[in-house]
């Protein structure tokens, strides 16, 4: 199973996501690592409640294995149904790669 593909079991598992969307920016960066950048969104009821901080620690914690590992970093978007209705379902660029 691809990196990829793990996190995407991971985060379905976890957070049964009305949507979710895993794009590998790896080729963006400088790094040799096929598998080292994401841009994840993730549109969940279990995120009800929670402050940006303490959705993107749950995610963290999720994905601990694969950012202690291959993964050198992640771009996180963490919505509620609501918030990606008002969002329109659209979600903003990564930021430019500072040279990792």
């Amino acid at each position: 199973m691809s990196v990829q593909e793990t996190i995407q079991a991971k985060l379905e598992e976890a957070f049964l996501p009305l949507h979710l969307a895993i794009v590998n920016e790896s080729h963006r960066h400088a790094m040799k690592a096929q598998d080292s950048h994401f841009h994840i969104t993730v549109v969940s009821n279990a995120f009800a409640g929670q402050s940006l901080v303490a959705r993107h620690r749950t995610v963290n914690k999720v994905l601990a294995e694969e950012l202690a590992g291959p993964v050198h970093a992640i771009t996180l978007n963490t919505f509620t149904p609501e918030e990606w209705a008002a969002r329109g379902g659209v979600v903003d660029a990564s930021p430019k790669c500072r040279g990792g």
